[in-house]
């Protein structure tokens, strides 16, 4: 017992005195061994807080076989790309989704269902009306999912442990500032003015001839804050959005990697993955999806604030209304979510034989 309270001391490398090592002779192997692997790693020559540096952003770099930590730049692109390519794909069924949850039931509705709105837009409009507003969409999903994407990876690179790994609380957390951050700089203006684009069409005397021509109108009358309608509702969506589904999409890559980070996951599994992750975050919020597209329309002037549009839908159409266009949306989500990640993850393996970084 008394040996425990004797003062001890730790060195590191060689400590002699009087030509004496300190230490005994049992420690000497494994301080060969780690010699060996400092020279190994080329470390053995720098100076004892350089190779503890080294060491560190070795490991973190090489995420020690796990999922590879991924610069924030090789993130935007990725996600720019991935944006620009799902939304082309998915932009029908939004457009749907769109015109079924703005025929509020106060009036008499125009659509019996997600088969009779498609059926009236390609009638009235032919196959293209079902893609009037994608420039506003397609213009703005590339930096979306850049700003998307790029954040998470900013806001998740410190978070992670030595193996590449992030825990799913932490996730949670940088999807939710992920959210945010785009729903500010690029979601808010974008949806804005799909909505409206959207919503003009419904109109017997359409007032907006394009993207260009709408935006231009839509300023000049209401200044840039007119891009800015829904805003709150806008932050609330697309936080909870980005934190559901990067939440799902990490609970599920870690159950499915295990003990083992160095598994490489399938991009059909990633694909399953995502479109769990998207389902998940529609069945989570799409009442705030309803009170925003509200908040964005050309009627948006009924309503004082967010809390007040809920409030007169509860009201007037009553709980049922905040699941409008849940169908249609499923499948756009799912698919888009699925779409995305797949591409993201594939597009950053590409970048990463050609951009080399630490």
């Amino acid at each position: 017992m008394s040996s425990l309270l004797k003062p001890f001391s730790v060195c590191e490398g060689p400590c002699e005195s009087s030509g004496v090592r300190r230490g005994s002779a049992s420690s000497a192997p494994h301080q060969q061994s780690s010699a060996r692997r400092l020279a190994a790693a080329g470390l053995g020559s720098l100076p004892a807080h350089q190779r503890s540096y080294a060491a560190r952003r070795n490991l973190a770099a090489a995420a020690v076989g796990g999922r590879k930590i991924t610069h924030p730049g090789k993130a935007i692109l990725a996600g720019g790309i991935a944006g620009g390519i799902e939304i082309c794909i998915t932009f029908p069924t939004e457009y749907v989704k769109t015109q079924l949850q703005l025929d509020e039931r106060a009036n008499p509705p125009r659509y019996r269902g997600i088969g009779d709105c498609v059926k009236l837009t390609v009638q009235d409009h032919g196959l293209r009306g079902l893609y009037r507003g994608l420039s506003s969409l397609l213009y703005g999903s590339i930096p979306k999912s850049a700003v998307r994407f790029g954040t998470f990876e900013m806001l998740s690179n410190p978070m992670r442990d030595a193996t590449g790994r992030l825990d799913n609380t932490r996730s949670l957390l940088c999807g939710l500032g992920a959210g945010i951050t785009e729903a500010i700089v690029i979601v808010c203006p974008m949806e804005t003015l799909k909505v409206k684009l959207i919503h003009d069409q419904c109109s017997l005397r359409p007032r907006y001839r394009g993207f260009f021509h709408g935006v231009s109108e839509i300023i000049r009358e209401q200044g840039v804050r007119g891009t800015y309608q829904g805003l709150t509702a806008t932050v609330l969506k697309q936080g909870t959005n980005q934190a559901i589904r990067f939440y799902v999409m990490n609970l599920l890559r870690n159950w499915y990697k295990g003990d083992d980070p160095r598994k490489e996951m399938h991009p059909i599994v990633t694909a399953m993955f995502g479109a769990t992750a998207g389902a998940a975050s529609v069945f989570g919020n799409t009442p705030l999806d309803v009170v925003k597209t509200r908040m964005q329309g050309l009627e948006a002037y009924r309503y004082k604030n967010t809390v007040d549009c809920a409030f007169q839908i509860l009201k007037q159409e009553g709980p049922q209304a905040f699941y409008k266009g849940t169908v249609p949306r499923l499948g756009r989500v799912c698919l888009d979510v699925a779409i995305v990640f797949v591409l993201y993850e594939e597009v950053v393996k590409l970048l990463n034989n050609v951009w080399k970084t630490q």
